[in-house]
């Protein structure tokens, strides 16, 4: 009786916290999870370069994000265009 109540237990714990037990299931399925979030956030930011790549194409370049790529990226302004100074004074 001993005997089985001793291997019933150790089985049990292994089935719980053993290497394919229950809690590393649950910790596997919680990172899925995640990795799905991150799989689709990252999925969004490659489409927003593919359009943005083809919108850059050296037949017919989009004037307008060349423009603002031109002033984000490399920090160029119109000639035209008013710039305003501010310094801090503490």
């Amino acid at each position: 009786m001993l005997c089985c109540l001793t291997l019933t237990a150790y089985f049990a714990h292994h089935a719980i916290y053993g290497r394919y037990g229950l809690k590393v299931r649950n910790n596997l399925m919680e990172r899925s999870k995640q990795l799905d979030f991150e799989i689709t956030s990252l999925e969004a930011v490659r489409s927003n370069l593919a359009r943005d790549v083809a919108l850059l194409t050296p037949d017919k370049p989009d004037f307008d994000l060349v423009e603002d790529l031109a002033r984000d990226v490399l920090g160029f302004a119109h000639p035209h265009d008013r710039i305003l100074l501010h310094s801090n004074k503490n």
